[in-house]
């Protein structure tokens, strides 16, 4: 597990870090393996629930572990899979794990892809539903990417808003993706959501985004990813 920092694009205070969970793999030979080569070959075998259990697992362990890292902790950010959106029995351990640890749900926020809510839109707002009235966050990842993006947002309870990345890196030298990211994040706010440029890798995209208004960043230029121990 590793994490990365997301922090407030204009500078102002807030109570806490706030992070996403990242997750690596280690291969045979002991070489660090990304998920972008090994997440989809657990999509197409199934495996993909077994590790987001793995992940909450592991994250609420090391959270126990670690309480004065859980005291100074805003919100962390877990991803999931669109196949665990459906699934009651990986439902039901995350509900198990805030029976057993002290992990107050404000803490949590899990992140899904729109992608994966507009594909299981019924279960994904069911699976979300049971978790916000616990208390939990929700973001939705790489928004922008699919065609019908703002008809769906008004269905999905979410609380932070991540504009897709292939548009922010964009931002200073091309004015369409400079005009989606200000449409999103416009959008976004007016619906009471936290906007977050991701992929925000120089500083002239993050003066750029900061000039936009959106909320929060993440990316090489404000804190790349560092194992989580």
């Amino acid at each position: 597990l590793c994490l990365q920092p997301i922090v407030p694009a204009r500078g102002r205070q807030r109570a806490g870090e706030h992070y996403e969970i990242l997750l690596r793999m280690r291969d045979e030979e002991g070489q660090m393996v990304m998920p972008t080569v090994f997440l989809p070959a657990a999509e197409r075998y199934g495996l993909s629930t077994k590790i987001d259990e793995w992940v909450v697992r592991n994250t609420f362990e090391w959270l126990q572990q670690h309480p004065a890292d859980l005291d100074r902790l805003y919100v962390c950010e877990i991803n999931l899979s669109g196949r665990s959106l459906g699934d009651s029995e990986f439902l039901e351990s995350i509900l198990g794990h805030f029976e057993d640890t002290s992990i107050a749900p404000e803490k949590i926020c899990f992140e899904i892809t729109e992608t994966a809510a507009i594909a299981n839109l019924d279960a994904a707002t069911r699976f979300m539903g049971a978790l916000k009235r616990l208390g939990c966050y929700f973001a939705l990842d790489d928004f922008g990417s699919g065609i019908s993006s703002f008809g769906y947002l008004r269905t999905l309870p979410v609380d932070f808003l991540k504009i897709d990345g292939l548009f922010v890196k964009g931002v200073v030298a091309d004015p369409i993706s400079a005009a989606m990211v200000k449409s999103i994040n416009e959008i976004g706010q007016a619906m009471g959501m936290k906007t977050i440029a991701e992929f925000v890798e120089t500083r002239a995209i993050l003066d750029k985004v900061h000039e936009i208004g959106v909320d929060y960043v993440q990316g090489y230029a404000v804190g790349r990813p560092r194992p989580m121990a």
